[in-house]
């Protein structure tokens, strides 16, 4: 995911042709493009239309979610399960390489860090990966993947310099073979491998192929392929030597824009969204489409989830299967997570990565979920379209209205685009469209109401049907007990019509809802004429075809249906949350289901009995052929309030006579970074191996009685600040430098402190404490080594009215062989005296701390200032519910809050552009929803303040849900 989309819409991306398409490896058999058992030993071969699985041409539907922001593995398997059961075949993946190594040499794939374990899952549940290991990712991680410690290493980032390479090469010894034993010619799920990540910003084609060779020595044999961002689709074209050039080129689409705060007024501001189609001899490749945004303005991830809702995607989404042909589909995010821990960069994220996407952060299915969905199922239901090509699309009589048109040049089957010629109207147009179809020639009535868009078929071989035309959309179809069922649904109100042709006159009963029925002898032509209003449902037999079963309802009514691949063939679900798994055995039908509310089931299946969840569900046959029973909803959810509060308060380091004769001494005079301090010695937190979250620095000096102020410089990246002590006396606090100060900007982060009269005595020792408050490392999205090497931490220090010499030491939180937390990892703890000495943890003696009966209206000092208490949960088993900390007030100006879970991380809170979060998700796992839970709240304060009440809320709760265990989380020893 790329950081500055202005910056990149001006670059000129170019991708050579590269060596010619070939074959790698593969898996999944099962009908209609839906992935199935794995086997080892399948080839993946390619052309311009499609990817093919041993000569089977499937249509990729992925959706992409970051592990790294989920820190509970069972939880993985929850949202993959989600994922698959929303239509998607297919899950993306970039590995962060600064959260599997804190130190040059030292990697961890143990634990929340289990890839192997991720990608036995998705290999068990059938689906395929892309998986993308960079090296760099951006994803908004801090480094953009990158780990601090590269700061350290000689040579330019993100090119073929010796010393970047050996650092990269480590990494990839790790990661790929990993991957490779997950590859589908191995029999597992692994069906891309995308190398390097947007990388049109610097040409060194070199660099580009080391990768792919490096990949290939390490066993990988899928396809590369790789992204090209800002629809810079020429990327390639003066490598012609094809040094570099991948296989399978794929472009970053994000229409939208990331414009939050203006949700309901843009529409496509960035573009049409059109995946441009880089390479003639491969698909078309829609690597990251825009599913989501980050909040760059700060005004809530539900606005943005406006901003990309299904209005939205209906209208791009469809232009862009059509209009480009494009097979391979990516949409980034699917489930965005959270940014736990130091994980975040500093520039454009906040704690929360929910990104406005189809699964909230909290894990809650949302109306975008559902159009996904829709068009999910329609994409890998309709074979046809791994295949097409451009073709004569019908004309309107409407002005208002435009066709843009692809078949099938095997099967004749035509994909038709219907929408609006102002992409802005939010008229009804409705017109007659003039059709040639493969059956014949036609005048269909349309209509399309406001910023919409369809997919109407015609020529098309649905089951042991022919679909002839239909104005409405089909959202899926399957044989089902020796006839076809079918889902069709259209725009609530507006008229439907569908044609099937007959060798002779069929029988139709109309089972619900009001449809009528023509038959043509002379054509074999059966029309249907409905509105498309609830759910109809009509059976259609005889004719010299196999029995058919349509139903036909609207967004709303068809967004219940679930459809689950079995060895026994599909099933259809109505009226459940979600449907995980389905196993069909004899005459009974097995479900994983969830529910949010009591309710009906359906199934459709061929059988006559029905568990859900381990538990036998009475049911009753329909005239539908379907079997109809009650499940119950979930159990009440009851929360405890959070009381026991007991205090204390931090920040020894800033009294005079605090030992710290155990810290590094800071007397470095060079570094690697370009940006140069602004006084010696270099006090960059990174170059003292101090990489993330706060950093500790002391400096003692001789006053000599002529000291006025203080002038410091700090870069902490956005939303980061530093607090200033002398001699033990509170002097204020500053805002540090952020990413634009890279340029570099001599005074970056400036503080003047006014020494108080009577503070200093001439002759005498004096101690300088200064708590900075990193936020994260730049990306390096640009391949600019100033802006990638920007230090954190103090970049000066002076004495204004003296010339005395200051000495420096500075403590931190280490990682690597010094990390004494490897469960939670380097990311999750900063340099905070509470957090190395365990204030965190759960098990901390804190009996001698201050009682507080309510954190509402607790005043709170400048500094730092801990709270503790502890919980207790018994939810309901068997049970789904998702829980947030939610803090009962905005944001607040003058502290800033984070919070802990049983030691993990798990937010930052408070005023001075944290973003506008009040609700912070604690993930089941790190979460005991049985058992007992430690929260710790480390107040900084950059002036006096009050704190607010908090309390556990849940986000949602279902009946059903995965199996959970506890994520080993260390206690205090």
């Amino acid at each position: 995911m790329r950081m500055n989309r202005a910056f990149g819409a001006v670059l000129v991306a170019i991708l050579a042709t590269a060596s010619a398409p070939s074959a790698a490896g593969a898996t999944r058999a099962a009908p209609d493009g839906a992935p199935g058992a794995a086997r080892a030993g399948q080839v993946v071969t390619y052309d311009q239309h499609s990817v093919m699985l041993d000569g089977r041409r499937i249509l990729v539907q992925g959706a992409e979610m970051h592990y790294f922001r989920l820190p509970s593995p069972d939880l993985w398997r929850d949202v993959l399960e989600k994922i698959r059961a929303g239509g998607f075949n297919t899950v993306s993946l970039y590995f962060d390489w600064a959260y599997h190594s804190p130190k040059r040499g030292v990697y961890d794939f143990t634990g929340v860090r289990d890839v192997d374990r991720l990608l036995r899952m998705i290999d068990e549940m059938g689906m395929w990966a892309i998986v993308r290991p960079g090296p760099y990712i951006n994803a908004e991680t801090t480094g953009g993947g990158f780990p601090a410690w590269l700061k350290l290493v000689p040579g330019k980032a993100r090119t073929s310099a010796p010393g970047y390479t050996a650092a990269y090469t480590e990494w990839l010894d790790h990661i790929n073979p990993i991957i490779a034993r997950h590859q589908v010619t191995r029999g597992g799920s692994v069906l891309m491998y995308n190398v390097e990540n947007e990388y049109q910003a610097n040409t060194d084609a070199a660099y580009m192929q080391a990768l792919q060779d490096k990949a290939r020595a390490d066993g990988i044999d899928v396809p590369i392929v790789t992204n090209v961002c800002c629809d810079a689709g020429s990327w390639a074209s003066t490598w012609g030597s094809g040094l570099g050039a991948v296989q399978i080129p794929g472009v970053d689409d994000y229409p939208q824009s990331f414009d939050c705060a203006n949700a309901e007024t843009a529409w496509g501001p960035w573009g049409e969204g059109v995946t441009e189609r880089i390479r003639p001899d491969a698909p078309g490749y829609a690597a990251e489409y825009q599913a989501g945004a980050i909040d760059l303005g700060d005004t809530g991830y539900e606005r943005c989830r406006e901003l990309t809702g299904p209005e939205y995607m209906r209208f791009f989404y469809k232009n862009n299967a059509i209009t480009s042909g494009s097979t391979l589909f990516s949409y980034y995010m699917t489930f965005g997570g959270t940014n736990w821990g130091w994980l975040a960069q500093p520039n454009d994220v906040y704690t929360s990565y929910d990104y406005g996407a189809a699964i909230t952060e909290g894990r809650q299915l949302t109306a975008k979920y559902d159009e996904f969905k829709r068009q999910g199922y329609f994409l890998t239901a309709l074979a046809p379209l791994a295949k097409t090509d451009p073709a004569t699309a019908p004309t309107s009589d409407s002005p208002a209205l435009t066709a843009v048109a692809r078949s099938n040049p095997d099967t004749g089957t035509q994909f038709v685009l219907l929408r609006h010629t102002d992409r802005a109207a939010a008229s009804d147009d409705s017109g007659v469209l003039d059709w040639s179809t493969p059956d014949g020639r036609y005048r269909v009535p349309v209509r399309v109401v406001g910023k919409d868009a369809k997919i109407l078929v015609a020529g098309y071989d649905l089951g042991g049907q022919r679909l002839v035309w239909s104005t409405s959309e089909i959202m899926t179809h399957a044989a089902i007990g020796g006839r076809d069922v079918a889902v069709l649904y259209g725009t609530e109100a507006t008229g439907g019509a569908t044609v099937l042709r007959y060798p002779a006159r069929p029988r139709v009963r109309v089972l619900d809802g009001e449809v009528t029925s023509t038959y043509d002898p002379a054509t074999g032509d059966l029309r249907l004429d409905y509105r498309h209003e609830g759910l109809a449902r009509v059976e259609i037999s005889g004719g010299g075809r196999r029995s058919a079963l349509l139903l036909l309802g609207t967004h709303a009514t068809v967004s219940p249906f679930w459809r689950m691949e079995t060895d026994a063939g599909p099933v259809l679900v109505r009226g459940t949350s979600l449907v995980r798994s389905a196993t069909v055995t004899g005459a009974a039908v097995r479900l994983r289901a969830d529910t949010a509310a009591p309710g009906q089931i359906e199934v459709f299946a061929p059988a006559r009995r029905l568990s859900v969840n381990g538990q036998p569900v009475g049911v009753r046959p329909t005239p539908s052929g379907s079997l109809v029973g009650r499940l119950p909803g979930p159990d009440r959810v009851r929360l405890p309030r959070l009381t026991g509060w007991r205090t204390q308060v931090e920040a020894p380091e800033a009294a005079p006579g605090f030992d710290d004769s155990r810290w590094v001494v800071a007397d470095k005079t060079t570094s690697l970074s370009p940006y140069q301090p602004n006084t010696l010695p270099v006090l960059y937190a990174d170059d003292y191996g101090y990489h993330y979250g706060n950093v500790w620095y002391r400096g003692r000096f001789t006053a000599t009685g002529t000291e006025t102020a203080l002038k410091l410089n700090a870069i902490t990246g956005r939303r980061g600040s530093y607090l200033v002590w002398l001699n033990g006396r509170y002097l204020g606090a500053a805002r540090g430098g952020v990413e634009d100060d890279s340029v570099p900007n001599p005074d970056p982060g400036p503080g003047t402190f006014a020494i108080p009269d009577g503070l200093l005595t001439a002759g005498k020792p004096a101690v300088l404490s200064v708590l900075v408050e990193n936020m994260g490392h730049n990306d390096d999205w640009t391949v600019d080594d100033v802006r990638m090497r920007q230090p954190r931490g103090l970049t000066g220090a002076a004495l204004i009215g003296s010339g005395a010499a200051l000495s420096w030491r500075i403590q931190g939180a280490r990682g690597g062989e010094d990390l004494t937390d490897r469960a939670r990892g380097p990311l999750n703890n900063g340099g905070l005296y509470g957090e190395r000495h365990g204030w965190s943890l759960p098990g901390y003696p804190d009996g001698s701390w201050r009682r507080v009966g309510s954190l509402a209206g607790t005043p709170v000092a400048p500094g730092v200032t801990w709270y503790r208490t502890t919980f207790g949960l018994d939810l309901p088993r068997g049970q789904d519910t998702s829980v947030a900390l939610r803090f009962a007030e905005p944001p607040p100006a003058g502290h800033r809050v984070m919070l802990f879970l049983n030691g993990w991380q798990l937010g930052l809170y408070g005023g001075g552009g944290m973003g506008p979060q009040t609700d912070f998700v604690l993930p089941a796992g790190l979460l005991r929803h049985n058992g007992t839970n430690t929260l710790a709240l480390a107040v900084t304060a950059r002036e006096a303040s009050e704190l607010g009440a908090v309390s556990l809320v849940s986000l949602g709760t279902q009946r059903g849900g995965v199996p959970v265990l506890p994520v080993h989380s260390p206690a205090f020893r």
